[in-house]
């Protein structure tokens, strides 16, 4: 999983650079079965039955699982890409936040939120840890810059499954099982939030789910190791 990790990270990196207006989700698609082909590994997404696509790319209000499609980018929009690498028989997962051309101010901070987030979720899976304590970090990050995490959808365990228990809430949630983190579990921490509220709805191509107010919304992702020297980020480049 470092190995296939190291690997998605790099093309998870490039995708980003690509982002600029006048792109296409469909080229950064392209670019990404290509990479991922030259790894001798497989896209993990490719496994989700009738799931077709090596990545999922959302724009602005979309927030997870958006079919690549032919529509540019354009200035200012803010893109996620989230892709996962099926490699040597285990998956890793990984998402991005930027934006195409020209910085706002304000939603390079939101997407800043996000990453600060997701440190902290991060740094919070230890073992003898809760998956609260991971829910608790995040949700403390998002909120207090005055943003909102999204509930309906969680992070999770991957390795030889692309997703597996535990799930990841990014709020503290009763109603989760609240299981003991151990040393050599693999998981995904998942941070995903919005400008305005946490509602969400499916659009008409049953597979991208946006915010249902139409707000700002990212989401960012790293495979995590957690060890008993502390968490190891797996989706990093050498």
């Amino acid at each position: 999983m470092t190995e296939g990790g190291q690997k998605l990270a790099s093309i998870r990196d490039h995708l980003a650079s690509m982002v600029k207006p006048g792109v296409t989700p469909l080229e950064i698609e392209a670019e990404a079965v290509n990479l991922i082909k030259k790894t001798g590994g497989k896209a993990s997404f490719k496994t989700v039955p009738n799931y077709y696509h090596a990545t999922c790319i959302n724009v602005n209000s979309s927030l997870v699982h958006g079919i690549p499609t032919d529509t540019p980018f354009k200035d200012g929009d803010l893109v996620s890409i989230d892709l996962g690498l099926y490699y040597q028989g285990y998956h890793t997962d990984t998402s991005v936040s930027v934006i195409a051309g020209k910085k706002d101010i304000k939603t390079q901070q939101f997407i800043n939120t996000g990453y600060k987030a997701l440190k902290a979720g991060i740094n919070a899976a230890q073992p003898g840890n809760k998956v609260s304590d991971i829910s608790r970090a995040v949700q403390s990050v998002i909120e207090k810059a005055g943003y909102t995490v999204i509930r309906d959808l969680t992070g999770h365990g991957v390795g030889k499954k692309l997703h597996e228990e535990p799930y990841i809430p990014n709020f503290v949630d009763p109603h989760n099982h609240d299981s003991v983190l151990v040393e050599g579990q693999t998981l995904a921490i998942e941070p995903m939030y919005s400008q305005g509220g946490h509602e969400i709805k499916i659009e008409a191509d049953d597979w991208t789910i946006s915010t249902a107010d139409g707000s700002l919304a990212a989401l960012v992702e790293d495979t995590i190791a957690i060890t008993k020297n502390g968490p190891i980020v797996l989706t990093k480049q050498n």
